[in-house]
């Protein structure tokens, strides 16, 4: 009994290092300017959550969109698990319930109309055992932004090399 009680507490008190990345979408940030980001639930069957337990997904290209006022992940590859049979199996590439309140699914629904923006899938990870992801809402680069964010980008890191020399120099 005293296990069980030291257990919950450390629990509790992990906080933000209790979430475990399964998988990121790098390209993401990449290709679209996030303008705010979103943490939601997801509908799995048993045999994905111990597929993703392992680490196995591929999240390149995913997306939500919704529809008839629910959200719907498309795009999300998470293969079957190895061990599970008959009826424990899945289909890898199937759409998936993604799980928000009523007013964030009328208010993403109603930005995304009206400024044309896109919702990207930007991470999967576990946080106190449960699968969530990690949704932006964002607006697509020109292939000229992105350049321009990358030189913007190596541009800080050059200037923040050059502050640790000048640093180190006065030492």
């Amino acid at each position: 009994m005293h296990l069980m009680a030291a257990s919950g507490a450390s629990k509790k008190s992990i906080g933000r290092e209790g979430r475990k990345l399964i998988a990121s979408n790098r390209r993401a940030r990449r290709d679209y300017d996030i303008i705010e980001t979103f943490e939601t639930g997801i509908v799995l069957s048993g045999s994905e959550v111990k597929s993703l337990r392992a680490g196995h997904a591929q999240v390149a290209d995913s997306y939500a969109r919704v529809i008839n006022g629910q959200v719907w992940l498309d795009g999300v590859h998470i293969p079957p698990y190895q061990n599970a049979h008959g009826i424990g199996a899945h289909d890898p590439d199937r759409e998936r319930k993604l799980l928000l309140h009523r007013r964030e699914i009328d208010k993403l629904s109603h930005t995304i109309a009206v400024e044309h923006l896109a919702l990207v899938l930007l991470a999967l990870y576990f946080k106190d055992g449960r699968v969530k992801v990690e949704l932006g809402l964002g607006k697509g680069r020109k292939k000229g932004d992105k350049r321009q964010a990358m030189a913007e980008r190596d541009s800080k890191r050059e200037m923040a090399r050059a502050m640790v020399r000048t640093a180190k120099g006065r030492d």
